[in-house]
């Protein structure tokens, strides 16, 4: 409970900030909208030309929307002096960590939820999907984890909106590819044997070792 409390309280507070403010939010679903706009009319040159790119479409825009909620993961608290309050505050690194890592969390999977049906109409995807809906939470719980690990160390710099990319696509790369293949074989209704024996395992283990290292290695990245 001393973990669990402070972790909501600081999620629940980045998820009101995010409800309150919109910025975020209405930038993130039209950087979404135009991304899915752009590629439809660029490639779809043929009835169903776009089906075996769609899960590549479909994360390289999960991925970009999630730079852009972790960049404000903690640049809000800098930019009104809350930063020093939340680090001085009588609770452990982790549950600031896991707490950041959470409103992050509900925040992509919000948008996620909301710009899923305009993809699954465009791109022609099937958007209820269990599968596929287990697939996007396990692998924005990854870009979570690591974006807000990142974006600790990114908001420190000058030039935290170019750092936080530098850092955050080299890593997260392995859950990407895990993503998109799951994604594929989801998408094309064969055999779900592959999704669950490989790539499913793939992302909780990528999962379960982020969240572990990320949030040992925030304290020293916010020490003192």
């Amino acid at each position: 409970m001393k973990l669990l409390r402070p972790t909501l309280a600081i999620a629940w507070k980045d998820v009101r900030l995010e409800l309150r403010s919109r910025d975020t939010v209405i930038s993130a679903l039209v950087f979404g909208l135009i991304v899915v706009v752009v590629f439809n009319f660029g490639l779809n040159r043929a009835p169903g030309s776009l089906a075996p790119v769609a899960p590549g479409l479909l994360w390289v825009a999960y991925s970009f929307i999630g730079v852009l909620a972790m960049n404000r993961t903690f640049a809000r608290e800098l930019e009104h002096g809350g930063l020093d309050g939340l680090l001085i505050a009588p609770v452990s690194r982790d549950a600031v960590f896991l707490g950041k890592a959470l409103g992050s969390l509900v925040f992509m999977l919000v948008i996620q939820a909301i710009l899923l049906p305009v993809f699954a109409v465009m791109l022609g995807l099937p958007a209820l999907s269990p599968v596929l809906g287990l697939i996007i939470l396990l692998a924005t719980v990854g870009f979570a984890t690591i974006g807000t690990f990142f974006a600790g160390i990114a908001v420190q710099t000058r030039s935290r909106e170019i750092l936080l990319p530098v850092l955050f696509f080299p890593v997260v790369v392995p859950i990407i590819i895990a993503a998109v293949e799951a994604t594929a074989l989801a998408l094309q209704g064969g055999p779900a044997g592959p999704i669950w024996s490989r790539w499913i395992p793939l992302l909780v283990v990528f999962d379960a070792l982020f969240l572990v290292v990320c949030s040992w290695i925030f304290a020293f990245v916010f020490e003192g």
